[in-house]
This record gives C-alpha cells, sequence and structure tokens, in this order.
C-alpha cells in the first residue's frame, strides 16, 4: 500500500498517512512555467495499491487535472491497483440538467477519472449519492456523519432542547440520519432559489422556538442559504443557530458572511485546504476526517468492509 499526495490539500494528505503509520510516496507534482502539470514518480511503484489523495477544490480545473496526470503516470509505472481519494468532488452540483443545452459536468468528471486509469474512486459526502452510478467503477462514498455526531456529542452534551434542521428539502435524508443519532427532532427550511448563489427562505417547517438548532448541509459556498436559514430560524424563537458542513468552499465573501451572521458556529471539515480568512475567522471551526478517511482506506487494502464504518 502506498499514498500518494497531489498540492490540492497536503495537510490532510500527511494526516492520513500519519495515521496510517506510511510515508507518503515520493513524488515531484510541479508547474511548468505556462502552468502546465508535470508529475514525477521518485520510487518504485510497480505492483502496488496506489491511493491517490487530491480534492478538486478551488482551483478545480489545476486540481482535477492533476489528479488525472498522478493516475496516468501510476497506471504507466504499472501500479497494480490506483484508488483516487477525493475527500471533496469538485463539479458534483452539477450532476443533473437544470435546463436545455446545458451539461452533465460530474459525469463528465467520472468519465475522465476512469478513462485516466482508475480503478476505484474513495470520496466523502457526494453531494448527490446517484453520482456514484456515474462511474463504470467501485465507488465507496463516505459520510461525515460520525465524527459531526461525535462533535455535537462534546460540544452540546446531554442538550435535551436540539434540534437538526435541513436548510432545503433535497437534504432531510442526511440531516435525518444525524438527528436520528443524537436522537434530536428535526426540522425543515422551505427555501427558493431564483437564481444560482443566491436563495430566499420561505419558511420553516417545523415548531424551533425555545430550540437549540443545528443546520446539517453537505456544501457551504457562498454561505447565502446558511446565513439566510440562520436569521429565518432566530426570527422564529431559537435559541441558537449553529451549523454543520461537511465541505468548507466558502468562495468569494462567504467568510465575512459568516462572521457577520446569525450562526454560533460553523463547523466544518477539512476535506478542502483552509484559506487563512477561515483559519482565523471567529466563528468557523474545523473537524479533522483524516482518520475516516484512513480507516476507509485501510479496509479497502484489507478486503473488509468499509459500509460497516458507518453502522
Amino acid at each position: 500500500m502506498k499514498v500518494l499526495a497531489g498540492n490540492s490539500n497536503r495537510p490532510l494528505a500527511e494526516a492520513i498517512a500519519a495515521y496510517l503509520n506510511l510515508p507518503l510516496t515520493k513524488a515531484s507534482v510541479r508547474r511548468f512555467s505556462d502552468q502546465e502539470c508535470f508529475v514525477e514518480i521518485h520510487e518504485n511503484v510497480r505492483g502496488e495499491d496506489v491511493f491517490v489523495i487530491q480534492s478538486t477544490s478551488f482551483p478545480a480545473n489545476d486540481n482535477l487535472m492533476e489528479l488525472l496526470v498522478c493516475i496516468d503516470a501510476l497506471r504507466r509505472a504499472s501500479a497494480k491497483r490506483i484508488t483516487a481519494v477525493i475527500p471533496y468532488f469538485g463539479y458534483a452540483r452539477q450532476d443533473r440538467k437544470p435546463g436545455p443545452r446545458t451539461p452533465i459536468s460530474a459525469k463528465l468528471v467520472a468519465n475522465l477519472i476512469t478513462t485516466a486509469g482508475a480503478n476505484r474512486v474513495l470520496t466523502l459526502d457526494l453531494h448527490a449519492g446517484q453520482i456514484q452510478g456515474f462511474f463504470d467503477i467501485p465507488t465507496d462514498n463516505l459520510f461525515a456523519a460520525p465524527v459531526f455526531v461525535q462533535d455535537i456529542k462534546e460540544q452540546f452534551g446531554t442538550e435535551e432542547r436540539l434540534m437538526i434542521v435541513s436548510p432545503d428539502v433535497g437534504g432531510v435524508v442526511r440531516a435525518r440520519a444525524i438527528a436520528k443519532r443524537i436522537d434530536a427532532d428535526l426540522a425543515i427550511v422551505d427555501k427558493r432559489r431564483e437564481r444560482a448563489g443566491e436563495s430566499e427562505v420561505m419558511n420553516i417547517i417545523g415548531d424551533v422556538a425555545g430550540r437549540r438548532c443545528i443546520l446539517v448541509d453537505d456544501i457551504v459556498d457562498s454561505a447565502g442559504t446558511l446565513c439566510n436559514a440562520a436569521a429565518a430560524l432566530m426570527d422564529k424563537g431559537a435559541l441558537s443557530v449553529s451549523a454543520y458542513v461537511s465541505h468548507g468552499v466558502l468562495s468569494g465573501g462567504a467568510v465575512a458572511r459568516v462572521s457577520a451572521s446569525k450562526l454560533e458556529s460553523l463547523v466544518i471539515s477539512d476535506s478542502i485546504l483552509a484559506t487563512e480568512a477561515v483559519r482565523l475567522c471567529r466563528n468557523i471551526r474545523r473537524v479533522p476526517i483524516a482518520p475516516l478517511i484512513a480507516e476507509a482506506m485501510r479496509r479497502i487494502t484489507d478486503e473488509t468492509s468499509v459500509s460497516s464504518l458507518f453502522d
């Protein structure tokens, strides 16, 4: 078993390697002066089970190309099996045709990864579960729920007024899974999105008055949805609002928006490398996802059950 790290999230790759008690595979992943990606592996990988760790976060196209070139280099070096470990799967929100003459980019990316030579994919909290079906190779979709549940129990203890809230109808299944684990009630924010990146909260389904609300989502990008939902929940009488989100994209003015919002705290995983603004923000906190991913990688190599991680 060998672990190769791309440049998108080096600290996460190092944490995964440390958990597995393995050194990262020696390799050069660099750019030419015209920004062409070049990969050179400095040790023998022939016949090895190799895991390439690379989130396709910002800059998404550069990081995706880096992943593809790494996979191609390993395939040509005769690695026995290549697993693309993609903690954050970019383009996942383009999983269907929202209108005429639009692409399904998530399927295109799946095709690129498969054609490059990956034998398997390991990812975390896909935006839509059906994206697993876009791949014609085995795909394991991990869930951050166990990590979040443990953190919620540590932060809130035996608080009986907890209520898990889904920020939109599409996230109900994800929110219900966490609500079930901590034996909490569930509420839903009915949201109408007029255009990409903008949302307007319409109604709260459920009685949140006097409750400590926890919003649960998979991606926070502009943070407009979360901040609007937090304001709506407070207006309906909630005592406090926190949020747990798997992937902190936090583009543009998102960090400033979160800092000025009614959110008591925003907890994200480290699937995406944090910017300086994220690290300094008073109400954004990160929880490590490396142990979960590393344990799944170990089980893939040992040919044991990955799904039992979530039983």
